[in-house]
């Protein structure tokens, strides 16, 4: 049986990641870094507002650029992370999401200390 906070409106959890139709890959292999992106919003609501921009085709970089609230001049690329030395909760998630691109980003969410982050994983090592 799932765990009933599975795909309950809040996208918390990495239910975006498995969206790709390759069905059964959700297990991946254990990663020690990962080549990651956010886009950080201090409020719900912009939050909300960079989420529409990627649904409706926006690429990652571009709308991190123009609303993340850290500093995201690279698109919103934090490079290569090792295990440990992101949020806690911010690794969680982004540890469990697929490598995807910015064109077409398999995105995951989180709420941290800093604020709202969307989080995309570019690569894995």
């Amino acid at each position: 049986m799932p765990p009933k906070n599975k795909g309950k409106g809040k996208d918390k959890d990495t239910s975006d990641s498995s969206a790709g139709g390759k069905s059964g890959s959700s297990k991946l292999k254990p990663a020690t870094s990962i080549n990651v992106r956010h886009i950080l919003c201090e409020k719900h609501s912009k939050k909300e507002e960079a989420l529409e921009k990627l649904r409706n085709g926006a690429k990652f970089d571009e709308v991190a650029r123009e609303m993340s609230e850290d500093k995201a001049r690279q698109g919103g690329s934090l490079g290569w992370k090792i295990r440990g030395s992101l949020f806690q909760e911010f690794e969680k998630v982004a540890y469990d999401l697929e490598p995807s691109t910015t064109g077409a980003p398999k995105i995951g969410e989180v709420r941290t200390s800093e604020g709202y982050h969307i989080i995309m994983v570019e690569g894995r090592k």
